[in-house]
This record gives C-alpha cells, sequence and structure tokens, in this order.
C-alpha cells in the first residue's frame, strides 16, 4: 500500500464510525458529567472529591503522555501497538465491573476509594493510549478529509452515547440494587470498548518511508523543548485552552449543585446522557464542517461557548428545564471540542510529530488544572457554590475572547 488514496480513507471512515458507536454506548455507562460523580456520591464519598472528578480524570491522563509519546516515536506497527494499549483500559474496566458487580459490596472496604482507584487507572490508561491512537488516526486518514473523519466520527460516537444513555436511564430504574446497578454498567462498558477495540484490525495504514531513522530520547526532549520556546501561535492556544480548563471542575459540580438545589432522582442521570450526546452528536458533525471549511479554530469556539453557556445556565438554574439546558449546553460543548482538537493537533503539528503535541497539550495543561480542581474543591466543600460558578464563568469568557482575538488558524501560520 504505497499510495494512501481517498478510497483506503473511506474504508476506515466506515469502520472507525462503527468503533466509535460502541466506544461511544459504552462510554454512556461512565460520563464524567453525570454517572461519575453521582456513583461517588452515592458510595459517600466526600462532596470536593465528587465535583473534583473531571480534573483528576484530566490529570491523569496527563501523566503518562510525554512518556508514551516518547516511545512511541519508534514503533514499527502502528496498528498492533495502538490495540496492545487498549487492552490495558480493558482490563481496568473488567475489574470495575467485577468488583461493583460480583464482589459483595459489604466486602469492598471504603468503596468510594475503590471505585476513585479504579477511576484513576482508567484515567491513566486513556493517557497511555491517546498520544499513539493520534499517530494511529494520522496514518489512516487523509489531512484534507480530516474534518469529516471526525466530525461523523464523533458523531457516531454520541449516537453510540445516546443509545447507552437510553439504557443506562432503564438500568438505574430497575429494581436492580446499589451498586450492582452501576457495575452492570462498568460491564457493559468493557464489553463495548472491547467490540471497538477490535474493529482497529480491518484498518488500512499509510506505509512509512523506510529512511526514517531511529530517534533517541535526548532528541525527543530537544525537538520538544524546540516546539514549547519556538512555536509562538501554539503557545497563545495552550494560554487559551489553559482558562478552558476551568469546565472540567464544571462537569462535576453542575450535576451535584442542581441535586442539591432541585432533589432530582439519581435515574436522571439517564435523561441527561441522552440531552448530552443528542446535542453532542450533531454538534460534532457541523464543527467538522465549519473547521474543514473556516477553519477549527472557528469550530473551537463552539466548544467554548457551549461550555460557557451551561456555566452561566448553572448559575441562574430556575427549575429541572434549566437543569436540561445545562447538559445540553455541555453537549455542544463536547461535541464540539474533540473534532476541533484533533485537527488542530494535525494542523499544528504539520509535519512534525503528532504524538508529542499531543502530549505537551495535556501535560502543561495539568497544573492548571489542578489549579482550578482544588480552588473549586475548597470551595465547594465551605458550601461557596455562587462563588465557585462566578469564577467558572469569568475563566470561560477569558478562554474565549484568547480563542477569537489573539489565535490564528494554524492553517495560515508560518512554519517554525
Amino acid at each position: 500500500m504505497n499510495d494512501f488514496t481517498i478510497k483506503d480513507h473511506n474504508h476506515n471512515l466506515r469502520y472507525n464510525l462503527a468503533h466509535e458507536f460502541f466506544w461511544g454506548f459504552g462510554v454512556a455507562f461512565h460520563t464524567l458529567y453525570a454517572v461519575v460523580p453521582l456513583f461517588l456520591r452515592e458510595l459517600s464519598a466526600p462532596e470536593y472529591i465528587v465535583v473534583s472528578t473531571a480534573g483528576v480524570f484530566s490529570i491523569a491522563i496527563a501523566i503518562p503522555t510525554l512518556f508514551s509519546a516518547a516511545l512511541g516515536r519508534n514503533l514499527k506497527n502502528i496498528k498492533r501497538s495502538v490495540i496492545m494499549v487498549h487492552c490495558i483500559i480493558l482490563a481496568v474496566s473488567f475489574m470495575m465491573g467485577f468488583t461493583f458487580t460480583i464482589i459483595e459490596p459489604n466486602i469492598v472496604d471504603k468503596a468510594w476509594k475503590t471505585y476513585l482507584t479504579y477511576f484513576i487507572l482508567y484515567a491513566f490508561s486513556i493517557g497511555i493510549i491517546v498520544p499513539i491512537w493520534t499517530d494511529f488516526l494520522n496514518q489512516g486518514t487523509l489531512r484534507s478529509h480530516r474534518g469529516r473523519f471526525f466530525g461523523l466520527g464523533f458523531a457516531f460516537n454520541s449516537l453510540g452515547s445516546l443509545v447507552g444513555g437510553i439504557a443506562l436511564n432503564y438500568l438505574l430504574s430497575s429494581s436492580i440494587e446499589f451498586p450492582r446497578n452501576f457495575g452492570i454498567g462498568f460491564f457493559i462498558l468493557f464489553f463495548s470498548l472491547m467490540m471497538g477495540t477490535i474493529l482497529f484490525f480491518p484498518f488500512r495504514i499509510k506505509e512509512k518511508k523506510k529512511s526514517e531513522k531511529h530517534l533517541s530520547v535526548g532528541q525527543f526532549i530537544s525537538d520538544t523543548l524546540e516546539i514549547v520556546r519556538e512555536h509562538q501561535n501554539f503557545q497563545k492556544y495552550l494560554f487559551s485552552r489553559i482558562f478552558y480548563s476551568a469546565c472540567l471542575p464544571g462537569m462535576g459540580l453542575y450535576a451535584v449543585y442542581c441535586q442539591d438545589k432541585f432533589n432530582f432522582a439519581l435515574s436522571e442521570a439517564g435523561v441527561f446522557t441522552v440531552l448530552t450526546v443528542t446535542c453532542a452528536a450533531i454538534s460534532s458533525y457541523f464543527a467538522g464542517k465549519i473547521g474543514d471549511r473556516y477553519g477549527h479554530i472557528n469550530s473551537m469556539l463552539l466548544a467554548y461557548v457551549g461550555h460557557l453557556i451551561a456555566a452561566l445556565i448553572a448559575k441562574f438554574a430556575w427549575g429541572m428545564y434549566g437543569v436540561y439546558m445545562i447538559f445540553i449546553a455541555i453537549g455542544i460543548g463536547q461535541g464540539a471540542f474533540m473534532p476541533s482538537a484533533m485537527n488542530l493537533i494535525y494542523d499544528f503539528s504539520s509535519k512534525r510529530d503528532t504524538k508529542t503535541y499531543m502530549a505537551l497539550i495535556d501535560s502543561i495543561l495539568a497544573p492548571f488544572v489542578l489549579f482550578y480542581m482544588v480552588l473549586i474543591g475548597w470551595l465547594v466543600k465551605r458550601g461557596n457554590y455562587e462563588l465557585s460558578l462566578n469564577i467558572l464563568v469569568v475563566s470561560l469568557l477569558i478562554g474565549v475572547l484568547i480563542m477569537f482575538f489573539i489565535v490564528e488558524d494554524p492553517k495560515n501560520e508560518k512554519m517554525i
């Protein structure tokens, strides 16, 4: 396969749509914005832990990314590698299901700590996967069609989550006792991720040039430092993403804050998932189209604005319709984010190593995610929800302004 054609690209697109559907279906049973915080709360975890889950998730992802990117630069068989690293998350999700379904809940001492450990390992495994998966898709797509590829892919991910959200609502409304109802959901997560991983086998991959040399760790560090020092537009993008990080503790905060305020049933997590993923599917598709036509900076703005609106609605929530609107806005933000972020990585990296750019973003943003997580967690522990929401609104607004006025579309910038 010396020439990677549009036929090969479309072949991969079909299998990627099925992969994303299974992944989305499974993740509906483990959503950061509803299932995880509400599950931890039911396990009697401290409130500041509950609202910090999205931040913990982001930091745990960031820890192994640079290490994974460094090791991944010399991989010979990218398809085999991406399948192997997915086996890590399969093992973790299986143990989550086994612990909360098969083992008697009373045997699990301090159950929230047990689950939190699994949750961190789950995020850590994604941090190992992401740089290699990014390079895998780079070698399996045509640059000119990537916006549509990711837009459709994440739309199917959201479609899978829509079906999963309906199933989740049924599961949590059933007579199955807690926490076995969630444990069954974790088993569904495991089987869905396994099916999604199997679908990588038929992918067609571009043939690497034989002249490529083995790259040492020293060269990796040197190349990474050069990007950090000299790629000014990428620095501006990271600056905007620092303020965008505020949305992460927000996703844990909204469900808890609104449950306190309106005392809704736990099964509402399924409704929230359905609303979020429906809007995410629509947003993802249009973000891909907007990015291909007008630049992925503009589609990324849709993600920023979606989360800003969610924070504003949470601040002035007037009832359950307002709560539903929060998750609709989160869906718009989440749906637009992934296709835009992935395409911006490829645009920023151009002919350089995409894994390094992906790893740099997660690693550089991790301390700021930690800052927001600790700050919001501390305020929530003191019962100061209003100030927490004000901080989220102001931070996201600053992020929007920086992205709109300062960051240049990487397709138009000069090579560093």
